[in-house]
């Protein structure tokens, strides 16, 4: 399963909060065998979002949207991903009845906007704030807190799965220059994915679905340079 993730925030961009939505997302969707096939933040613009989400919507299985939810003047997100699949902002009953009943809000209290999704969409109930998630095809938009995001991403995780994917992690303690023979002796060898990260040490990183094969990628690796103390070896 292919998964694009779009983060949505003019604060993004300027540099005045760090994205950690996309880190999150991309390490559980991984963990679930899902493909991250694109990473991309935008600002608070509707034609934007809505160009952005329409573009990767026709390219993978789904497209996670993150930021920009609410009745302020500058939640833009629920009215681009509705015009993104040509369908009207509305209110949406089930989001009202959850928040007044669930959420412990009068409807009174609810500013305007909160409950209006994309017409037609499944409504995710925000178990850790108050505007709503929505799910409309293959789209699915979540809050830009990261605590709502992840309590939210909780109602869908199931829907997102693939292949399992493993992986191994050698440390070499040579340099990554010395180590281009031997990378490019085990990626033909081996039919598994290879990255090198150099730092302090140089971190090679395995992966595959084929759990055989990526184990023996790693053990011939590592018998081919010199791997690093594990007490002083970086974290993979």
């Amino acid at each position: 399963m292919n998964v694009a993730i779009v983060t949505v925030g003019d604060e993004l961009l300027a540099g005045e909060t760090v994205d950690t939505n996309s880190t999150w997302l991309a390490s559980e969707l991984t963990d679930r065998g899902c493909t991250v096939t694109r990473i991309t933040t935008v600002p608070d613009q509707i034609e934007v979002i809505a160009a952005v989400v329409n573009e990767y919507r026709a390219a993978a299985d789904a497209v996670i949207v993150t930021g920009g939810l609410g009745p302020t003047h500058d939640d833009r997100t629920m009215e681009a991903v509705a015009a993104a699949v040509g369908r009207d902002l509305e209110h949406h009953p089930e989001a009202e009845a959850w928040l007044t009943s669930e959420g412990g809000y009068s409807a009174d209290e609810l500013d305007a906007g909160t409950t209006d999704l994309p017409a037609g969409a499944r409504m995710l109930p925000n178990e850790a704030g108050v505007a709503p998630g929505a799910v409309i095809e293959s789209i699915y938009v979540l809050p830009g807190v990261p605590t709502e995001m992840k309590a939210m991403f909780e109602h869908v995780a199931a829907e997102f799965s693939g292949e399992p994917i493993y992986t191994e992690v050698v440390v070499a303690d040579e340099p990554e220059s010395a180590l281009l023979d031997r990378l490019e002796t085990v990626q033909q060898r081996f039919a598994v994915e290879v990255g090198s990260y150099p730092g302090e040490h140089v971190r090679v990183k395995f992966r595959g679905g084929d759990l055989e094969a990526v184990t023996a990628a790693a053990d011939w690796f590592g018998q081919q340079v010199t791997v690093a103390d594990s007490d002083t070896s970086e974290e993979p």
